[in-house]
């Protein structure tokens, strides 16, 4: 990856980036999210990588900022592939002992699970991944930083799977090292984190990881509380 200097970031989905020799790049900012929390202003150190596709429209996409000296993944398909590699490693003790496991499988009403996990002496598991980068306070993590009707959707599909007898497991990844706790932003998506408490009690299992991250990669690292308070 190569380093450089955020200048701005618009229209959700771009970054102007400056390079180490002074040339500016347009990026593509793969993160749907508001990222509160983690742009601070220009100058911050951001990562790109580089895709030599004729295809694409912008050959550069930002992966990484440094949040107050602290890397950041902002990629939101890393941490699906960093956990699909760490379960199928079986290096998450609550999702390990299955023996296959399969990406993006229909299910519920329209909907792609991230993961299903399948054995034949347990039941089918269905677990949800959410990239948690958003943190206002030093080790608190929060998820969604910006309304998401369709994370509440994702919650309605797993309580189903609950109630008729398989297993729902939401998967919140972190993909910063920082994180002590979790609690769901009430105050910026109260319908998702209400949604979320009722899941649990429903019998979802919420579960959540911080990550080692690096130019080199993104690996699910410390299992933190996930909390309500």
């Amino acid at each position: 990856m190569t380093g450089g200097r955020l200048l701005k970031r618009y229209k959700r989905f771009l970054a102007d980036v400056e390079l180490p020799d002074g040339s500016m790049v347009t990026a593509h900012c793969p993160n749907p999210g508001s990222m509160l929390s983690l742009i601070e202003g220009e100058g911050q150190s951001v990562w790109l990588s580089h895709s030599a596709d004729p295809k694409r429209k912008l050959a550069w996409s930002m992966e990484l900022i440094e949040v107050r000296g602290i890397p950041v993944c902002v990629n939101t398909q890393r941490p699906n592939r960093a956990a699909e590699a760490a379960v199928a490693a079986g290096r998450i003790p609550e999702l390990a002992g299955y023996e296959t496991v399969r990406r993006e499988v229909r299910y519920g009403e329209g909907s792609r699970i991230d993961l299903l996990l399948q054995s034949e002496a347990r039941p089918d598991c269905y677990v949800e991944i959410k990239s948690v980068t958003m943190s206002r306070a030093p080790g608190l993590m929060e998820f969604p930083d910006s309304v998401t009707k369709r994370g509440a959707k994702h919650l309605e599909e797993l309580i189903r799977v609950a109630e008729t007898g398989g297993r729902a497991v939401l998967f919140l990844l972190s993909p910063r090292p920082d994180g002590e706790r979790f609690r769901p932003a009430a105050d910026i998506d109260p319908v998702w984190a209400e949604t979320l408490k009722r899941a649990v009690a429903a019998g979802v299992e919420a579960i959540c990881y911080t990550c080692a991250v690096s130019a080199t990669g993104l690996y699910p690292a410390d299992p933190i509380p996930v909390s309500f308070d």
